[in-house]
Formats: C-alpha cells, sequence, structure tokens
C-alpha cells in the first residue's frame, strides 16, 4: 500500500519540478519585484513631500536600490549558477521583503504630517489672524529656529527608506541572472525567446498592479487614520498632499515573502526539456552523477571567473551592447521615474490620476508587444543577425516619435508674483520682491508661504493674505475668502483654497501625449525580446549567467544609481517656489516652471538616446562578419537531440542496453 502512494508522491515532485512550474514561479517573482518597484517610483513625489526633501535627494532614494543590488550582481551571477538557483532566488524574495516592510516603518516611527497653511481647519479666529489686516505688526514674522530642524524626527526618517530600497535592491539580485540562466540550462533553445517574453509579461502584470494600488493608496490621505479628513483644507491635486505611502510597501512586502515560498522545493537541476521521457537514469545513477559533478563544481568555483571576465570583456559584440544599454538605460530611468510628477506639473492633475493612465496606456500595449515578440522569434525561428535588425529598425521609430513630446506643451499655472504679474501678465523668471503689489502691501504678509488660493478672475495668488483678502467664510476644504483687493478693485471679489484649474487645451494635450506614449510602448516593447535575445546570444553559454551579471552591473554603475540624482538635480533648477520648514530652511519644492521642466525632461533623454544607437550601428556591422557564440552552442545541441532521437528510432533499447550509461551522459551534456 505504501508503494503506490510513495509513487503518486514522486510523480508530484516530478511534475512540479518540470520547467513550466519553474517558469510560473519565476513569472510571480517578476510580478512581485516590478510590483514594489513600479509602486516605489509611484510614490516618489508624495515620499518627497512627507519629508520635505528636494528631488536630487529623492533620486538618491531611487539610486539607492541599484547600490544595493551592486553590491552583489556580478559574483551572484557567477556563484550563484554553482550553488541551488532556486533557493538563492527564494532567499532573495523574502530579503526584498523584508526591505520593503523597512520603506513603510518611518510613518509608524514619526508624528503626523503638518502641511503649510495659514488657516485654521474649523477655527476662524487663528484663520483671520492671516488674512489681510493692515494694523498688524511683526506677529507674522517668521522665527527662524536652528533646533526646530533637529526637533523634527521626519528630517532625516527618508534614512530607513532609503536603507529599505537598497536592501529591497540586493534581495532583487539572484532573481534576473540566476533566473533565466536557469532557463536557459535545461529550456529548449527554440523555447527560450518565448519563455522570456512570459517573463517580461510578468515585468508588465506586476507593474499594472503596482499603478493600481499606487492609484487606491494616493487618494487615501497619508494619516487618515488618526485625522479627521474632513477638516483638510487641501485635495489630492494639491503639491501638499500626501497619500498613504506607506500602506502599500506592507502590501509589496507581503506579496513578495509568498512569491519565495515555491522556489525552496525546487531542484538544483532539471533534466533538459523535451528530455524528461527519452532515457530513464536511475536514481543511484543519477546521484553518483550528481555528487560527482558537484565536487568539480566545487573544485572549479573560482577558477574560470578570470578567463570568463576576460572573454567578456574581449568580446566585442558584448561590450558594444554594454554602452548601447547604459546610455538608453539613463533615458528608461530618467523617463520612468519621473514621469508621474512631470505629468503633475505639466497638465495640472493628482498622482492618482496620473499613475492610473499612465498604466492604462502603457502597459496594454507592452505586455501585447512583449508576447508577439516572443511568439514571432519562436514561430519563424528568427536568425540573431534578423533579430537584431528588427531591434535596431523599431527602436529607430520610437526614437524618431519621441521628439513628438516637444508639442504636448501647456503653459504654467498662472500664479501672481510667480509665473504672472498682479495684473494677469505673464511673467519670464521669478523674482521675489513682484510677490508683493500695490493691493498688499499694507497686509504685512508672509511672502514664502504657500497656500495658495484661487481667485474668481481666473488667476492664483500664493496665499489669501497676498490675494488681499479680508474676510473668510466656512470651515476646511470650503473655505471661501472674500473682500480680496488685489482680485478687484471693487472689494467684492472672492477666492477658494487651492490652484486655479488649467484649461481644456491642457486636457486635450495630455490626451494626445497618452495616445503618442500608447504607440511608443508597442513598438518599443516589439523590439525589447529580440534586443534581449541578441545579449543572451552574443555570449557563450559557459559565459551566460556571469555576462547577465556584468551588464547589469554595469548598467546600475553608470546609468540606474547616478540618472536619477543628476536628473534630481536638473529638475530642482527649474522649481519657482520651495516650501518653507518650520526653522525657515527650504522643504519640498510646489511649484516648478513647466517649460524648462518639459525642455529638460525630454531634451536630455533625446541627446542621450541619440548617442546610443552609434553602439547599436557597430554591431549590426560586426553580426554580419561574426556569428554569435550563442547560436553555435545552440546549434551543436540540437545536433546532439537529433543524433540521440535517431538512435531511438533506431530501436536501441536504452533500458537494458550495456551503452545505456554512455546515453545518460549524453542527456546531462545536453
Amino acid at each position: 500500500m505504501a508503494e503506490p502512494e510513495n509513487r503518486v508522491w514522486t510523480h508530484g515532485v516530478r511534475c512540479f519540478s518540470k520547467m513550466k512550474m519553474f517558469l510560473f514561479s519565476l513569472t510571480m517573482a517578476y510580478v512581485a519585484k516590478s510590483l514594489s518597484g513600479t509602486y516605489m517610483n509611484s510614490m516618489l513625489t508624495h515620499i518627497e513631500r512627507q519629508f520635505d526633501i528636494s528631488t536630487s535627494v529623492v533620486g538618491l532614494i531611487n539610486g539607492s536600490f541599484e547600490i544595493g543590488n551592486l553590491l552583489l550582481i556580478i559574483f551572484m551571477s557567477y556563484f550563484g549558477t554553482k550553488l541551488h538557483r532556486p533557493l538563492m532566488i527564494g532567499i532573495g524574495c523574502v530579503v526584498m521583503g523584508l526591505g520593503c516592510f523597512l520603506m513603510s516603518l518611518p510613518h509608524f516611527l514619526m508624528g503626523r504630517y503638518e502641511y503649510e497653511k495659514t488657516i485654521s481647519p474649523a477655527s476662524n479666529l487663528s484663520s483671520n489672524s492671516f488674512l489681510c489686516s493692515g494694523d498688524r505688526t511683526q506677529t507674522l514674522t517668521p522665527t527662524p529656529d536652528p533646533k526646530e530642524c533637529i526637533k523634527e524626527t521626519k528630517s532625516s526618517m527618508w534614512v530607513y527608506v532609503m536603507v529599505g530600497n537598497a536592501i529591497r535592491g540586493t534581495g532583487e539580485t539572484p532573481i534576473m541572472p540566476l533566473g533565466i540562466s536557469y532557463i536557459e540550462d535545461f529550456a529548449k533553445s527554440e523555447n527560450s525567446p518565448l519563455y522570456i517574453g512570459i517573463l517580461k509579461i510578468g515585468m508588465v502584470i506586476g507593474p499594472l498592479i503596482g499603478l493600481m494600488l499606487a492609484t487606491f493608496c494616493a487618494n487615501i490621505y497619508v494619516d487618515s487614520w488618526s485625522v479627521n479628513t474632513d477638516d483638510l483644507t487641501i485635495t489630492p491635486t494639491d503639491t501638499r498632499w500626501v497619500g498613504a505611502w506607506w500602506a502599500g510597501f506592507l502590501i509589496c512586502a507581503g506579496v513578495n515573502i509568498l512569491t519565495s515560498i515555491p522556489f525552496f522545493f525546487f531542484p538544483k537541476t532539471l533534466p533538459k526539456e523535451g528530455l524528461e521521457d527519452n532515457v530513464d537514469v536511475t536514481k543511484s545513477d543519477r546521484e553518483e552523477k550528481h555528487q560527482r559533478k558537484a565536487k568539480e563544481e566545487k573544485h572549479g568555483i573560482t577558477k574560470d571567473f578570470l578567463p570568463f571576465m576576460k572573454s567578456l570583456f574581449c568580446n566585442s559584440i558584448y561590450m558594444l551592447f554594454i554602452l548601447l544599454s547604459v546610455l538608453h538605460l539613463n533615458t528608461i530611468v530618467i523617463i520612468v521615474t519621473f514621469m508621474p510628477k512631470y505629468l503633475e506639473q505639466q497638465y495640472g492633475k493628482s498622482t492618482a490620476e496620473i499613475v492610473f493612465l499612465i498604466g492604462l496606456y502603457t502597459l496594454p500595449p507592452i505586455l501585447v508587444g512583449y508576447l508577439m515578440g516572443g511568439l514571432i522569434m519562436k514561430k519563424f525561428k528568427t536568425s540573431m543577425k534578423k533579430a537584431a535588425s528588427i531591434a535596431f529598425c523599431l527602436s529607430l521609430t520610437e526614437y524618431l516619435l519621441f521628439f513628438s513630446y516637444f508639442l504636448m506643451t501647456c503653459d504654467n499655472f498662472p500664479v501672481a508674483g510667480l509665473t504672472t504679474s498682479y495684473d494677469g501678465i505673464q511673467q519670464p523668471l521669478y523674482v521675489e520682491n513682484m510677490v508683493l503689489a500695490d493691493c498688499n502691501t499694507r497686509c504685512n504678509c508672509l511672502t514664502k508661504t504657500w497656500d495658495p488660493v484661487c481667485g474668481d478672475n481666473g488667476l492664483a495668488y500664493m496665499s489669501a493674505c497676498l490675494a488681499g483678502c479680508e474676510k473668510s467664510v466656512g470651515t476646511g476644504i470650503n473655505t471661501v475668502f472674500q473682500n480680496c483687493s488685489c482680485i478687484g478693485s471693487s472689494g467684492n471679489s472672492s477666492a477658494v483654497l487651492g490652484l486655479c484649474k488649467k484649461g481644456p487645451d491642457c486636457t486635450i494635450m495630455l490626451q494626445y501625449f497618452f495616445i503618442l506614449v500608447l504607440i511608443s510602448s508597442l513598438i518599443y516593447s516589439l523590439a525589447a525580446i529580440p534586443g534581449y535575445m541578441v545579449l543572451l546570444r552574443c555570449v557563450k553559454s559557459e559565459e551566460k549567467s556571469l555576462g547577465i551579471g556584468l551588464h547589469a552591473f554595469c548598467t546600475r554603475v553608470f546609468a540606474g544609481i547616478p540618472a536619477p540624482i543628476y536628473f534630481g538635480a536638473l529638475i530642482d533648477r527649474t522649481c519657482l517656489h520651495w516650501g518653507t520648514l518650520k526653522c525657515g530652511e527650504p522643504g519640498a519644492c510646489r511649484m516648478y516652471d513647466t517649460n524648462n521642466f518639459r525642455n529638460i525632461y525630454i531634451g536630455v533623454p533625446v541627446a542621450i538616446r541619440g548617442l546610443s544607437y552609434l553602439p547599436a550601428f557597430f554591431i549590426l556591422i560586426l553580426m554580419r562578419k561574426h556569428q554569435l557564440p550563442g547560436e553555435i552552442d545552440s546549434s551543436e545541441t540540437e545536433l546532439a537531440e537529433t543524433k540521440l532521437t535517431e538512435k531511438k528510432s533506431e530501436g536501441v533499447d536504452v533500458h537494458r542496453s550495456p551503452g545505456a550509461e554512455n546515453v545518460g551522459e549524453l542527456k546531462t551534456k545536453l
């Protein structure tokens, strides 16, 4: 009775250990890691506001993921293949979950979020003290105290987010190189493009869920569970609004830990796909060969490292591909990291709305493109030379379309004293003494406080005091300011909280922007699979894992880490008005010059990506003269598989023949 049960259990383990089960588990890991990565990028603006930090510091926080990944990527890529790869992937998923949990920790260690405001949510007495009053003396003069900055716990809490992001990067290290090398080692060569395409689909489903989660969390106030949201004087479209960014990280932590479970049950090696049922090697023979192979790997775990590195550095196609990837990834990091911030400032939408539109217009075409790219290469068995040419032409087409983003313009918010004069005339530069005008000089207003109001003349003011308002009615977000001398000469004009909404032209431009994003995403994703297969095939099979790791190392050092930092510093240069901390120090930027922001956000990627086509052109030339090492390895494997099939068709009984051991060795080599 025990024997049938044992047989059923063994059969279940064999089914669980097959390549497709590993592919499914790895795809789920890709979903989890891309979920947390996308959510992180979507919440960068809210993290910036929560901790009152500059965009360059936010870039450092974002780049810390690459720093953590960088610490182990090369050694994990090489030594990981000598160890238990599924086990290493499982441990990596757990570490990612711990990193996500650490990123949410500051919310529980710091006090409530306090945004800049000149009115009290419920008390008309305190609110009237911040309106226009001619008899005010020094009561509104800020008293900067350096001790206040030290007392503010949040001034250094962003370090927890940075360290947690670095830990998350460390945990992600083994997933891509070890997972892909595991598939490449034990999958049929013609199935590899399709399997890679499925993994790419996982990297699309993850961001889709991440963007939906970010949309949900961005609409919830950061302290909704501890404050009365009816008393808030800001809405999700306000540049001071902070969503519940911490809640999404807790969800990401749980998802990453759950996806780690299957990897602890996979074996170190799998039989070559398609040969599981052709040869039946006894259990004792398999264990003996496995022990012998383990001893050989342990003996040679370091002796091949330097020769492999030398071989990779002497591979001209591979090195040119790294240069191409570094330049190209600089543009991708810039575009993806700062797109929510750019669209918020450019078109005046909330983070939740922008994140939802990004997911709606980018992820479905990318999903279709990845799937089509893998299926086309499998169906037509596209050679690497043709694949490289296809990837080059598609990428160049998408690059030329990118120039159209310069046409999707939208003017700055009309704010008196910043972008326009008090007469409504647009002014090119911010001049601090222009914040005051004849209509509000008698009010003795604070000139740096950001609590904007929108007048019924369609012009916004940095505060109700600067609008010359003398009276307020209502509480919270429904507060209305009256008798505003700067809005109308009659004195009966009124204003409401928040910036004035941009016109319908901006909404139309936003629609054009996302239509172009949809087309570009489809073209880009169609080129991704052929381009990535060139990377996998331009190195020898035994160097593949190390090659993927070195490629990831270089792209992180020269693109993933510096790109968000230097570009964040460039964005800071376009800031028109900085928020103010209690101690008088500048906090997060409240408003940017959208024209300069647009020129930098689109112009820098155009310039960098244009340079990337130079190494791409040389790769095409070299590939016409030489055959890729990966294609040679694949052809040899297919030839061996053909010989094995011919042997079986000739009636050789592999179970009883004395040559069964040789056939088993052939299977192991394959």
